[in-house]
């Protein structure tokens, strides 16, 4: 089964709300979801993006493509998840030291 992140269009006329979900490639866009991973409400603008980060990777992981609308949204939030990542370098250098000593 070809999955694909994308946004379900949900509220109200001229008042939209979307959901971030895991679908079948071939269902429709309001159709049934494997999962709901996130949520985006545009009236509030890219702030209200909220994404279950564990989810998201692991869909992309298994191969899940993601939309484009959900690609261009995801970029802002991705950013913020690098800046806020620790650097693996300085948890490196204690071990490169502790072999040292070994040796």
């Amino acid at each position: 089964m070809a999955t694909v992140i994308r946004f379900a269009r949900y509220g109200t006329k001229k008042k939209p709300y979307f959901r971030m979900v895991v679908q079948d490639q071939r269902a429709p866009r309001d159709g049934r979801f494997v999962e709901h991973i996130g949520a985006y409400d545009p009236i509030k603008g890219d702030a209200s993006l909220v994404v279950k980060r564990d989810r998201l990777e692991y869909w992309i992981s298994t191969g899940a493509q993601l939309s484009d609308s959900v690609r261009t949204r995801l970029k802002l939030v991705m950013k913020q998840w690098a800046s806020a990542a620790p650097k693996t370098v300085a948890a490196d250098k204690p071990a490169k030291e502790a072999k040292t000593k070994e040796a």
